[in-house]
């Protein structure tokens, strides 16, 4: 342990060259994201406490709970630690010294107790913290693991400090009880995914692969989303053939970033044979999904398409908010060229389904169509007809009060003038 104590000592907080395997050197680095508990965190007093406790009190109050009826009601740091750490850094770090307190207090010697505090402490970005975690463990005589390496080289990650990250995993090669495991690769993939840094995600996935550790889903979803950042979509697209061929099946993360990649082509042919594959499996699309293809259809797509795909996803019976986006985006396809006609009909058949606008940008693009084709009673019957179905906001009633003045309609100011005061936006 000895090279362990030379790493904790020469640890820096300053940026610096992000050293690689050997054979790469990189720049900066991005925070990691793990799960130490799968619970969710019950609301309970004791955050409501510690935000009200000024911080001299935090740890006398943590001295006052019952952490056993904590526990037993789904308590998790991790929940606790990401509530509070917005509000009040000080308390964060304050709740996280008690508990290794605790845990030296209790003389604990379970090396998974001081992984997951050095995890929180990476949440955090207090590297020192967790510095002070590993030591306080190694003087407890409880011997490191994998995991508490990875949770360290995590903590020095999401601060920043990927010189010693870079150290800690050279530690463990050389290490006979806590070598590299998957796990750690997948740490700097991860890293230089997040940074849409190619060669770098490419150069540790290769390292991995050559310790003989194969890519499961994690890998393959920080991969595809890395090599999409980085506009390498061939490489993408590549990589999610080889994952479908080792039997991976996909998550959304990865669909999505597929899909995008295939947005970002403006490939609208390739865009409708991937949707048609993930809807034929089972495949919901996401909201995020959606506004990806709506976009792309309203930019390059034609109406005829957009139509297409609105029928795809009425038959693979997709959920309302989906279908209102498409709806909004065909709607707002007409309105960009004056079709009124098409405007009214696409208008009613959405409302006919008990769907409706879900973004006032869409409502105003229909009402400039209006404008511009001086179709003012059409306007009229247009508003209307949306009344129960939707609240116009400010920005909507400003547009109409500009558009009627710019016609010349004083008497249609008015009465728009006394709407939006009976809306209270006045």
């Amino acid at each position: 342990m000895a090279s362990v104590r030379r790493v904790l000592l020469s640890i820096s907080t300053t940026k610096g060259l992000i050293l690689m395997p050997q054979f790469l050197l990189i720049r900066d680095i991005m925070t990691i994201q793990r799960s130490f508990c799968e619970k969710a965190f019950n609301p309970n007093p004791l955050l409501a406490r510690l935000l009200q406790e000024p911080s001299s009190r935090i740890k006398s109050a943590l001295d006052s709970e019952d952490m056993s009826a904590l526990k037993s009601s789904g308590f998790s740091w991790e929940a606790l630690v990401n509530s509070l750490r917005s509000s009040s850094p000080q308390k964060t770090q304050l709740v996280l010294e008690w508990r290794l307190e605790k845990m030296l207090e209790e003389n604990v010697r379970d090396h998974d107790c001081f992984s997951e505090l050095m995890h929180l402490c990476g949440m955090v970005q207090n590297l020192p913290l967790a510095m002070r975690v590993f030591t306080s463990m190694e003087g407890q005589g409880v011997r490191p693991t994998s995991s508490v390496f990875n949770s360290l080289i995590h903590a020095c990650l999401s601060s920043g400090n990927v010189m010693t990250a870079q150290s800690l995993f050279e530690i463990m090669e050389g290490s006979e009880g806590y070598r590299p495991n998957s796990e750690t690769y997948d740490a700097f993939i991860s890293k230089f995914s997040n940074l849409g840094n190619a060669d770098a995600m490419q150069a540790w996935y290769s390292a991995k692969i050559a310790t003989g550790f194969s890519a499961d889903l994690q890998t393959y979803e920080s991969l595809i989303s890395g090599f999409v950042k980085a506009g390498k979509y061939d490489c993408a697209d590549k990589l999610y053939e080889e994952m479908k061929m080792s039997g991976v099946m996909p998550n959304i993360p990865i669909l999505d970033n597929m899909l995008q990649g295939l947005c970002k082509r403006r490939s609208v042919g390739q865009v409708k044979e991937f949707l048609n594959s993930m809807l034929d499996v089972g495949y919901e699309i996401s909201a995020l999904m959606a506004e990806r293809l709506v976009a792309l259809y309203v930019e390059v797509g034609t109406v005829e398409d957009m139509e297409e795909l609105l029928v795809t996803l009425m038959i693979a019976d997709q959920v309302s908010e989906i279908l209102s986006r498409v709806h909004c985006g065909i709607i707002r396809k007409y309105a960009m060229v004056d079709r009124l006609d098409d405007v009214e009909y696409s208008v009613g058949r959405m409302l006919k389904q008990g769907l409706s606008f879900n973004s006032p940008d869409d409502v105003e693009k229909v009402i400039c169509s209006y404008f511009r084709r001086a179709a003012f009673d059409r306007l009229d019957l247009f508003l209307e007809h949306i009344k129960g179905y939707y609240e116009l906001r400010r920005s909507t009633y400003d547009l109409l009060i500009a558009g009627f003045r710019r016609a010349g309609l004083s008497e249609k100011v008015d009465t728009v003038i006394k709407q939006m005061k009976s809306a209270g936006l006045s």
